[in-house]
């Protein structure tokens, strides 16, 4: 074994080290200077926002989603493609600067003086002998690992075309050079081999096999070490020009999606909307165009890698309404790249981000249901832009009449029934004993029973059924009565901030005057707002967020802890076969999955699960606002599709959901898919009270 392997290959007359490093140097730097010319426009255009907290945490989250890349696993076939490709290259990337440092750590040494590196050069070699065989093994399968890979994308990209994915001239010239660059590196190689035929060559198999071909053509040594010499020059112009290329092809998301994983949302639940931005002196800022957006937000659309997997999964897009989240990241990428100078240099004027760039409809589309946010790979945050859009459109009074109607009602009434205040708890009229008002004497349980759940003449009578349950139970639960007004989760995700807090503000002043242990609510809606965006509170009063915030629970969670406990004990079992419907702001934002499964399997049902089930369960339309809006033209309701889903599950005759919101779009979809005679649509309290 020599002392220093060349990382090159063969040793040639002239110097091709020296070549390679300064090539590499030069394109090292214009790659740098490229990417920081635009980078600089995140901080430049966007609005300042903290992400340099909880620096272990990010790193970890860095090493788990963008070099293990979990996420991108989740998809069998494009996770095993692209983790292929990633992995060999880091493999490559690892094994040249251990190569170049193991050829050239001494020499640096003997210039700096070291008397060792001088007299003893093979000390400071560590790729010899079984190290350095193991070594070139690595590379040798990186390389086989690679060729799968491109194959696997070659296939899906030009054979298959998913409609989700984007192919343009961008994508090819860069897997053409990705693929010449690993080519050209084994026909290196087996070239060297050919030449030297060291003893070791079945140690790189790939690399000998091709070796074989150019031993078959009987070609000199002489013609053997020239073609080596071209396909090195060929390999490396190919790494330079990638290298220079790279800021504006679509390998760029090798640099701009780590980051954004870096600097991804650590300090808040994913069921926390970001608070309005304001200025100094107090006066909010939109999002009309793009420095309304955060510099994260501008990262997000050049982290964007443009696999289509958030538009597969969302709801609005299978509907056919004009949302693609995907589309909705790219625009912002792209009026950052044609606005971007221009608002820097501040001498002109620039499109309005929603309305030009970003039509109307597509912001208002979204059922902000976190599909999309649950499937990117890269952990790019929509929802949060989408309501900036959104907030904006609400100043300027760009929303539809249906909506508008809505939002007054719930500003004067406090519910978006225009109901009065009085009429919130004539559900309860009936009830023996009487449901405690909170406001006046002390309660364990705080019932926050939510709009639908109080007004909604379909579900009102599932709001009984859940009152007599709890009593039944012995629970000491109590609700505000008229106090009570609308949470404000999806007021909020309309981008009506102003009166969200509004909303707060009362809903908070009802609650200080209430003595209680813990909030329960049926409406995951509630539950998330409750729970995640409400200022923390004691039984006495509101306070900061040093102190214990008071417990909520969404009434699934309670339900469990009684069956439990043993103070819910059924007197039948079911022996139902039913499928189970994950509400978005219950399992997604809040990770509650298990649960309700463990009630309906208490009541003696067997539980078959829907194909998109738990994290990745299919949206029935109503969230984010959506349910106040006009419709507008679609293919299929998303509650529709999901029904059809159900319905072919084979034995399953009852679909259960919990939440009041579900309950109405499903019992709505039943009838509207002719699927009233094979599907029966149940709140979860349904099957409680029945086995009681």
């Amino acid at each position: 074994m020599p002392i220093r392997p060349e990382f090159w290959g063969i040793p040639h007359e002239w110097n091709p080290a020296l070549w390679s490093y300064s090539m590499m140097f030069l394109a090292a730097l214009i790659l740098l200077v490229r990417v920081y010319l635009h980078a600089r426009w995140w901080w430049q255009v966007g609005r300042p926002e903290r992400r340099w907290d909880q620096l272990p945490l990010r790193m970890w989250r860095l090493i788990r989603y963008a070099i293990v890349q979990t996420k991108v696993l989740d998809q069998r076939y494009p996770g095993v493609m692209h983790v292929a490709i990633a992995w060999s290259f880091f493999v490559f990337f690892i094994g040249t600067t251990l190569a170049a440092v193991n050829s050239h750590l001494f020499e640096v040494l003997q210039l700096l003086g070291n008397t060792t590196a001088r007299e003893h050069p093979e000390t400071f070699v560590f790729l010899k002998g079984d190290v350095y065989l193991v070594f070139k093994l690595i590379l040798d399968l990186a390389v086989v690992m690679f060729l799968i890979g491109a194959a696997l994308v070659g296939y899906r990209r030009f054979v298959q075309k998913p409609a989700r994915l984007t192919l343009d001239n961008r994508f090819v010239f860069t897997f053409v050079m990705l693929v010449v660059i690993v080519v050209g590196g084994l026909i290196v190689e087996s070239l060297r081999l050919a030449v030297e035929k060291p003893a070791w060559a079945w140690w790189m198999p790939a690399g000998w096999l091709v070796a074989q071909l150019w031993l078959v053509t009987g070609a000199s040594n002489e013609t053997l070490v020239t073609w080596h010499l071209g396909f090195w020059l060929v390999h490396l112009g190919t790494v330079v020009l990638t290298l220079v290329t790279l800021p504006v092809g679509t390998l760029v998301h090798v640099l701009t999606s780590p980051l954004n994983i870096f600097f991804s949302k650590l300090d808040r639940p994913m069921g926390q909307l970001a608070p309005m931005a304001q200025t100094q002196e107090g006066k909010p800022i939109y999002a009309s165009t793009l420095r309304g957006l955060t510099w994260k937000q501008l990262l997000d659309g050049d982290a964007c890698t443009e696999c289509g997997r958030c538009q597969d999964a969302c709801p609005a897009f299978a509907a056919g309404t004009p949302l693609s989240p995907k589309q909705v990241i790219v625009s912002i990428r792209e009026a950052l790249k044609r606005d971007g100078a221009v608002l820097v240099r501040g001498n002109g004027a620039t499109p309005l981000l929603v309305g030009e760039t970003i039509q109307d409809a597509v912001v208002w589309s979204c059922t902000t249901c976190g599909a999309c946010v649950r499937e990117c790979p890269v952990l790019i945050e929509h929802i949060d832009t989408i309501v900036d859009l959104r907030r904006y459109l609400v100043s300027e009074g760009k929303l539809d009449a249906q909506l508008q109607d809505a939002l007054a009602k719930l500003g004067r009434y406090g519910n978006s029934f225009g109901k009065s205040e009085r009429l919130r708890a004539q559900w309860a009229q009936t009830l023996q004993p009487k449901l405690k008002d909170a406001r006046k004497e002390p309660v364990e349980y705080l019932w926050f029973v939510g709009d639908y759940a109080a007004y909604s003449p379909s579900v009102v009578d599932l709001t009984r059924q859940t009152a007599q349950v709890f009593q039944r139970a012995g629970l000491d639960v109590g609700i505000l009565y008229e106090a009570e007004r609308n949470a404000g989760n999806d007021v909020r995700r309309i981008g009506e901030e102003g009166l969200f807090e509004v909303l707060v503000e009362k809903n908070v002043a009802a609650l200080s005057k209430a003595t209680f242990q813990t909030i329960v609510t049926t409406d995951p809606h509630t539950y998330n707002t409750l729970k995640n965006e409400y200022p923390r509170m004691t039984n006495e009063q509101m306070t900061n967020d040093k102190l214990q915030r008071t417990p909520v629970l969404h009434y699934a969670e309670l339900l469990d802890t009684l069956i439990t406990s043993g103070k819910l004990k059924f007197s039948k079992k079911l022996n139902y076969t039913v499928t189970y419907h994950d509400p978005c702001y219950l399992g997604r934002y809040n990770g509650v999955y298990d649960a309700p499964r463990r009630v309906i399997e208490a009541t003696g049902c067997k539980l078959v699960e829907m194909p998109r089930h738990r994290d990745r369960a299919f949206c029935c339309g109503a969230g984010g606002g959506r349910i106040w809006m006009e419709e507008g033209a679609v293919k299929e309701r998303p509650s529709e599709a999901r029904i059809r889903e159900a319905a072919a599950l084979e034995g399953v005759t009852v679909f259960v959901t919990a939440c009041p919101k579900d309950v109405t779009m499903f019992r709505d979809a039943v009838k509207t898919t002719g699927n009233e005679s094979r599907l029966v649509v149940k709140d979860l309290i349904e099957l409680v009270n029945e086995a009681l």
